[in-house]
């Protein structure tokens, strides 16, 4: 791994961290999520193309860990997380109530849509990946990236409120 590599894993931390959050729903498994990126990038760090964005090749492997997690997680049994809270609002004006209400609103909505709705809206409208690049995190065609985007863009809306 050379010193460019490692710098540009840096940088894209809270970009790994913002996407497991999106998958994983939970602060402590979307951190767990992060680690395990971080070493499987590290430990492949010749396999990766320097010509291509290392954006998307780490978010394949965090998905890919997502996926070993779930499975995993499917014969451990129910886990309960004793700490979860409420986030508290902050009150600094009307506005920014609104924005943040406005602003949990789009995430639970996003929340309960399905996991491949979610999951496509998270990688093109908030990692701003390009249809090619989610398809390559996605495995999946590019066509398919467009047309699971554009049911997910409804259901949002719809969720909302706004269409």
């Amino acid at each position: 791994m050379d010193a460019a590599f490692g710098e540009a894993l840096i940088r894209l931390l809270p970009n790994l961290r913002r996407y497991a959050m999106s998958l994983a729903r939970r602060p402590d498994l979307a951190d767990d999520l992060v680690q395990t990126t971080v070493e499987r990038a590290i430990r492949a760090a010749d396999s990766h193309d320097p010509a291509a964005r290392l954006e998307p090749w780490l978010f394949r492997i965090t998905r890919n860990a997502f996926i070993d997690l779930t499975r995993r997680q499917r014969t451990e049994g129910v886990q309960v997380d004793v700490f979860d809270m409420p986030e508290a609002l902050a009150h600094d004006g009307d506005r920014a109530v609104e924005a943040r209400l406005m602003l949990r609103a789009t995430q639970d909505a996003m929340q309960a849509l399905p996991p491949e709705q979610s999951e496509i809206l998270h990688l093109i409208c908030i990692e701003e990946l390009s249809y090619a690049e989610a398809a390559a995190v996605l495995d999946i065609p590019k066509g398919t990236v467009m047309s699971r985007l554009s049911r997910a863009r409804l259901a949002l809306a719809e969720k909302l409120g706004i269409r």
